[in-house]
């Protein structure tokens, strides 16, 4: 049972009492009463803004529903139902150019390009290795996946395997920092001949193709660091002879390590199963331990007590003597809910109040502390805050969210626009008024994505009504899907988003399958990315590759002045037309998506995990969050409305692959057996959300998992 304390009218959590008061405003110079009669007096004047919006929401879905029920059978006539959109305000008019002009951006999001990692805040040991992952170890990386081929042999070091780590990252040095002449599998040292950095090969010294990729050093005896840097990226060259890989190579390299998760977003959403004050609590805390620096997380491993804590930044001495310093840890988003959901950590007049709204307050007070910091390791040296608000639909929801945020900046005493915002382009609405909802935060702008699994849920739930729609392994060669990704380019680029912010793409979700990472992820890019997700450090430090071997400065040149994404083809639904599916092509996918959808609501709600590798129905490992439960319950609910399946065989489907889920589960001593538990909360919460999904909010997934999460809880006290 939660305890609450009345603050300026406001009923406030104790735990959230505790961490704001007893933590986080001590040192700010703001008092409690200050900040919740501040907070009290947003939540009054924004909350009917923000269930307008939500009924807003509500209303545009009826319409496109009854329209498309009043077709039923018709084919869409494309320019009609363009006009249709405009008409109820779907689609607004776009207005006269405008450029992006954020201000006091870090380079890691304003003009390096590099891989980004995404990771639940709500674990602690998660969220210091995400941060920690600004470098990583390429022979590691290698070593240890099936980046190469083969695999080690062996409990001890495999030297066969080594060599393999060795030459492909000679190899790739040769690409990124080539010699003059040379090549580094041949080099015999690395040595400094006054400011340039030489490499010998027997008797010859040769320098670097490019003088001035060499920017630092650090020496001690026969052991030393090179640091070199290239398309802004920094690769670091260790040496030490005594040390068992130095000791096999001739130059004494034994590392080759890899500037690689420039940025992390620390996330307070879809990766998270936060449903109470408590739950919020611990988000909160883990996110102003890494703001303050001081966040660690004690744990055992092989038998040992070990304490993981934020790595220090990299001191070294720049060629011409002075110092060179470099961040030893991704630079951090927080990524904060959306507009829907509302939390019991604070309540008005016995109601919950938006979680959002919350997560503005505490997240950004909290990154105060690292505001503070004038020297030494710190997230922000340009002064910034960084939010990404993911799930708004439509120019004015993004516009709400700046309110928001300026509300907060007042509460707080920070400058106007000190908090910058990522806008998520994962709702079909937004993609659709993409250089609106930019427009709307165009001075705190500092990224843009796209996410296939989240806008592949909402193109589903807009055109519910439509048909059935195809198969889920058909939708990434849709017509849709080609214009929404270079569309979210396209406006980045014509809009100035370059050298203020970031263009993301997606997840590589298959943590375990690197190589096929290594071949498919240039993708990214090359289509004009400068910044990708991953699920690892290690696939951070193999994906940092890409950004040596592409100059997405040079593509985004190059793709400026294509022409313009059709926004007739982001219109276009992925719907059968008419087209009959085999009874195997159903069945395989009924089985795929309850399989998908019993394997992730399991952990999340049993055991209160909101993202981890859920084996799929072939046994790869996936590394999934609520986007993923999304597009399947979706899936599902389409095929039942137009029956394509009966509740008959969904429920035949579920109980099959309860035994599935509960057999890849075996090993895990935590685990509650699906199919001993059908009268489950887990259980239940799959059904639901497939029964229910027709009429879910977007096809959201929370509203039906927050309340199933809450009664496991109340089962299991």
């Amino acid at each position: 049972m939660t305890n609450y304390v009345d603050r300026a009218g406001l009923q406030v959590a104790q735990s959230i009492a505790d961490l704001v008061e007893g933590q986080i405003l001590p040192d700010l110079d703001i008092t409690p009463d200050h900040l919740w009669a501040g907070y009290a007096s947003l939540l009054a004047d924004l909350v009917p803004e923000n269930l307008r919006l939500l009924e807003v929401r509500e209303t545009l879905q009826a319409q496109i529903d009854d329209w498309h029920k009043a077709r039923k059978g018709r084919p869409v006539d494309a320019g009609e139902y363009r006009a249709f959109l405009e008409e109820i305000g779907y689609l607004v008019p776009e207005g006269a150019d405008f450029q992006i002009g954020t201000e006091n951006v870090d380079p890691e999001i304003a003009s390096i390009a590099g891989p980004q990692l995404v990771v639940p805040v709500m674990n602690a040991r998660f969220a210091l290795n995400a941060a920690n992952a600004r470098w990583g170890s390429l022979y590691d990386a290698l070593y240890g996946t099936d980046a190469l081929p083969g695999a080690p042999e062996g409990k001890g070091y495999d030297p066969k395997r080594g060599a393999q780590a060795v030459a492909w990252a000679a190899d790739f040095l040769d690409q990124a920092v080539p010699l003059d002449g040379a090549s580094h599998k041949d080099v015999t040292a690395y040595t400094r001949d006054g400011t340039a950095l030489v490499a010998r090969v027997g008797d010859t010294t040769h320098g670097f193709a490019d003088p001035a990729a060499f920017v630092g050093y650090s020496e001690d005896g026969d052991t030393a660091s090179y640091m070199l840097r290239h398309n802004g990226l920094h690769i670091e060259l260790l040496i030490d002879p005594a040390h068992p890989v130095g000791a096999t190579s001739a130059s004494g390299l034994r590392d080759v390590v890899l500037e690689s998760a420039l940025t992390a977003i620390q996330d307070c959403e879809d990766s998270v199963a936060a449903v109470d004050a408590a739950d919020k609590a611990e988000v909160y805390g883990n996110w102003f331990g890494l703001m303050t620096g001081k966040l660690q997380e004690t744990f055992e491993k092989g038998g040992k007590q070990m304490t993981r804590a934020l790595n220090p930044d990299k001191v070294l001495t720049a060629p011409d003597g002075g110092t060179l310093t470099l961040p030893g840890r991704a630079l951090l988003l927080v990524r904060n809910v959306g507009h829907l959901m509302t939390t019991d950590a604070v309540l008005f007049e016995g109601e919950e109040t938006p979680e959002g709204m919350l997560d503005a307050l505490i997240t950004v007070a909290a990154a105060m502390h690292d505001l503070k910091k004038t020297d030494g390791a710190r997230n922000s040296r340009a002064g910034s805050v960084y939010v990404v608000k993911p799930k708004m639909h439509g120019p004015d929801e993004v516009a709400f969210a700046n309110t928001i945020f300026t509300a907060v900046e007042g509460i707080l005493g920070l400058p106007m626009n000190t908090v910058k915002l990522g806008v998520m382009d994962e709702e079909r609405r937004t993609s659709a008024n993409l250089r609106e909802c930019m427009r709307a935060v165009k001075d705190r702008l500092v990224f843009i994505n796209t996410g296939f699994l989240d806008r592949t849920g909402d193109e589903i739930h807009t055109s519910m009504q439509m048909g059935a729609f195809i198969p889920k392994g058909e939708m990434a060669g849709s017509v849709w899907l080609k214009a929404y990704e270079d569309g979210n380019v396209d406006a980045g680029l014509a809009l100035g988003l370059r050298g203020r912010g970031q263009i993301g793409k997606g997840m590589w979700a298959k943590p375990d399958m690197m190589a096929e990472m290594l071949q498919a992820k240039t993708n990214h890019p090359n289509a004009g990315a400068n910044t990708a997700w991953v699920p690892s450090p290690t696939a951070a430090t193999l994906h940092a590759t890409h950004y040596h071997q592409i100059s997405v400065a040079e593509r985004q040149d190059a793709l400026a002045s294509r022409d313009r994404a059709d926004l007739a083809d982001l219109l276009t639904q992925p719907v059968l037309s008419g087209r009959n599916l085999t009874e195997d092509e159903v069945r395989r996918d009924l089985d795929n998506n309850c399989q998908g959808i019993l394997g992730y609501v399991v952990r999340w709600v049993d055991q209160g995990v909101g993202c981890s590798k859920v084996p799929d129905i072939n046994d790869v490992g996936l590394m999934e969050d609520r986007a993923t439960l999304r597009i399947s319950s979706q899936y599902l609910a389409n095929w039942l409305l137009h029956g394509l399946i009966s509740e008959a065989e969904v429920n035949d489907a579920l109980l099959r692959m309860a035994a599935k889920v509960d057999a890849q589960n075996a090993g895990d001593p935590a685990y509650t057996s699906l199919v001993e538990n059908p009268e489950g909360p887990a259980f239940q919460a799959a059904r639901d959300l497939i029964f229910q999904g027709v009429n879910q909010p977007s096809g959201y997934t929370e509203p039906l998992l927050h309340a199933w999460r809450r009664k496991a809880k109340e089962l299991q006290a």
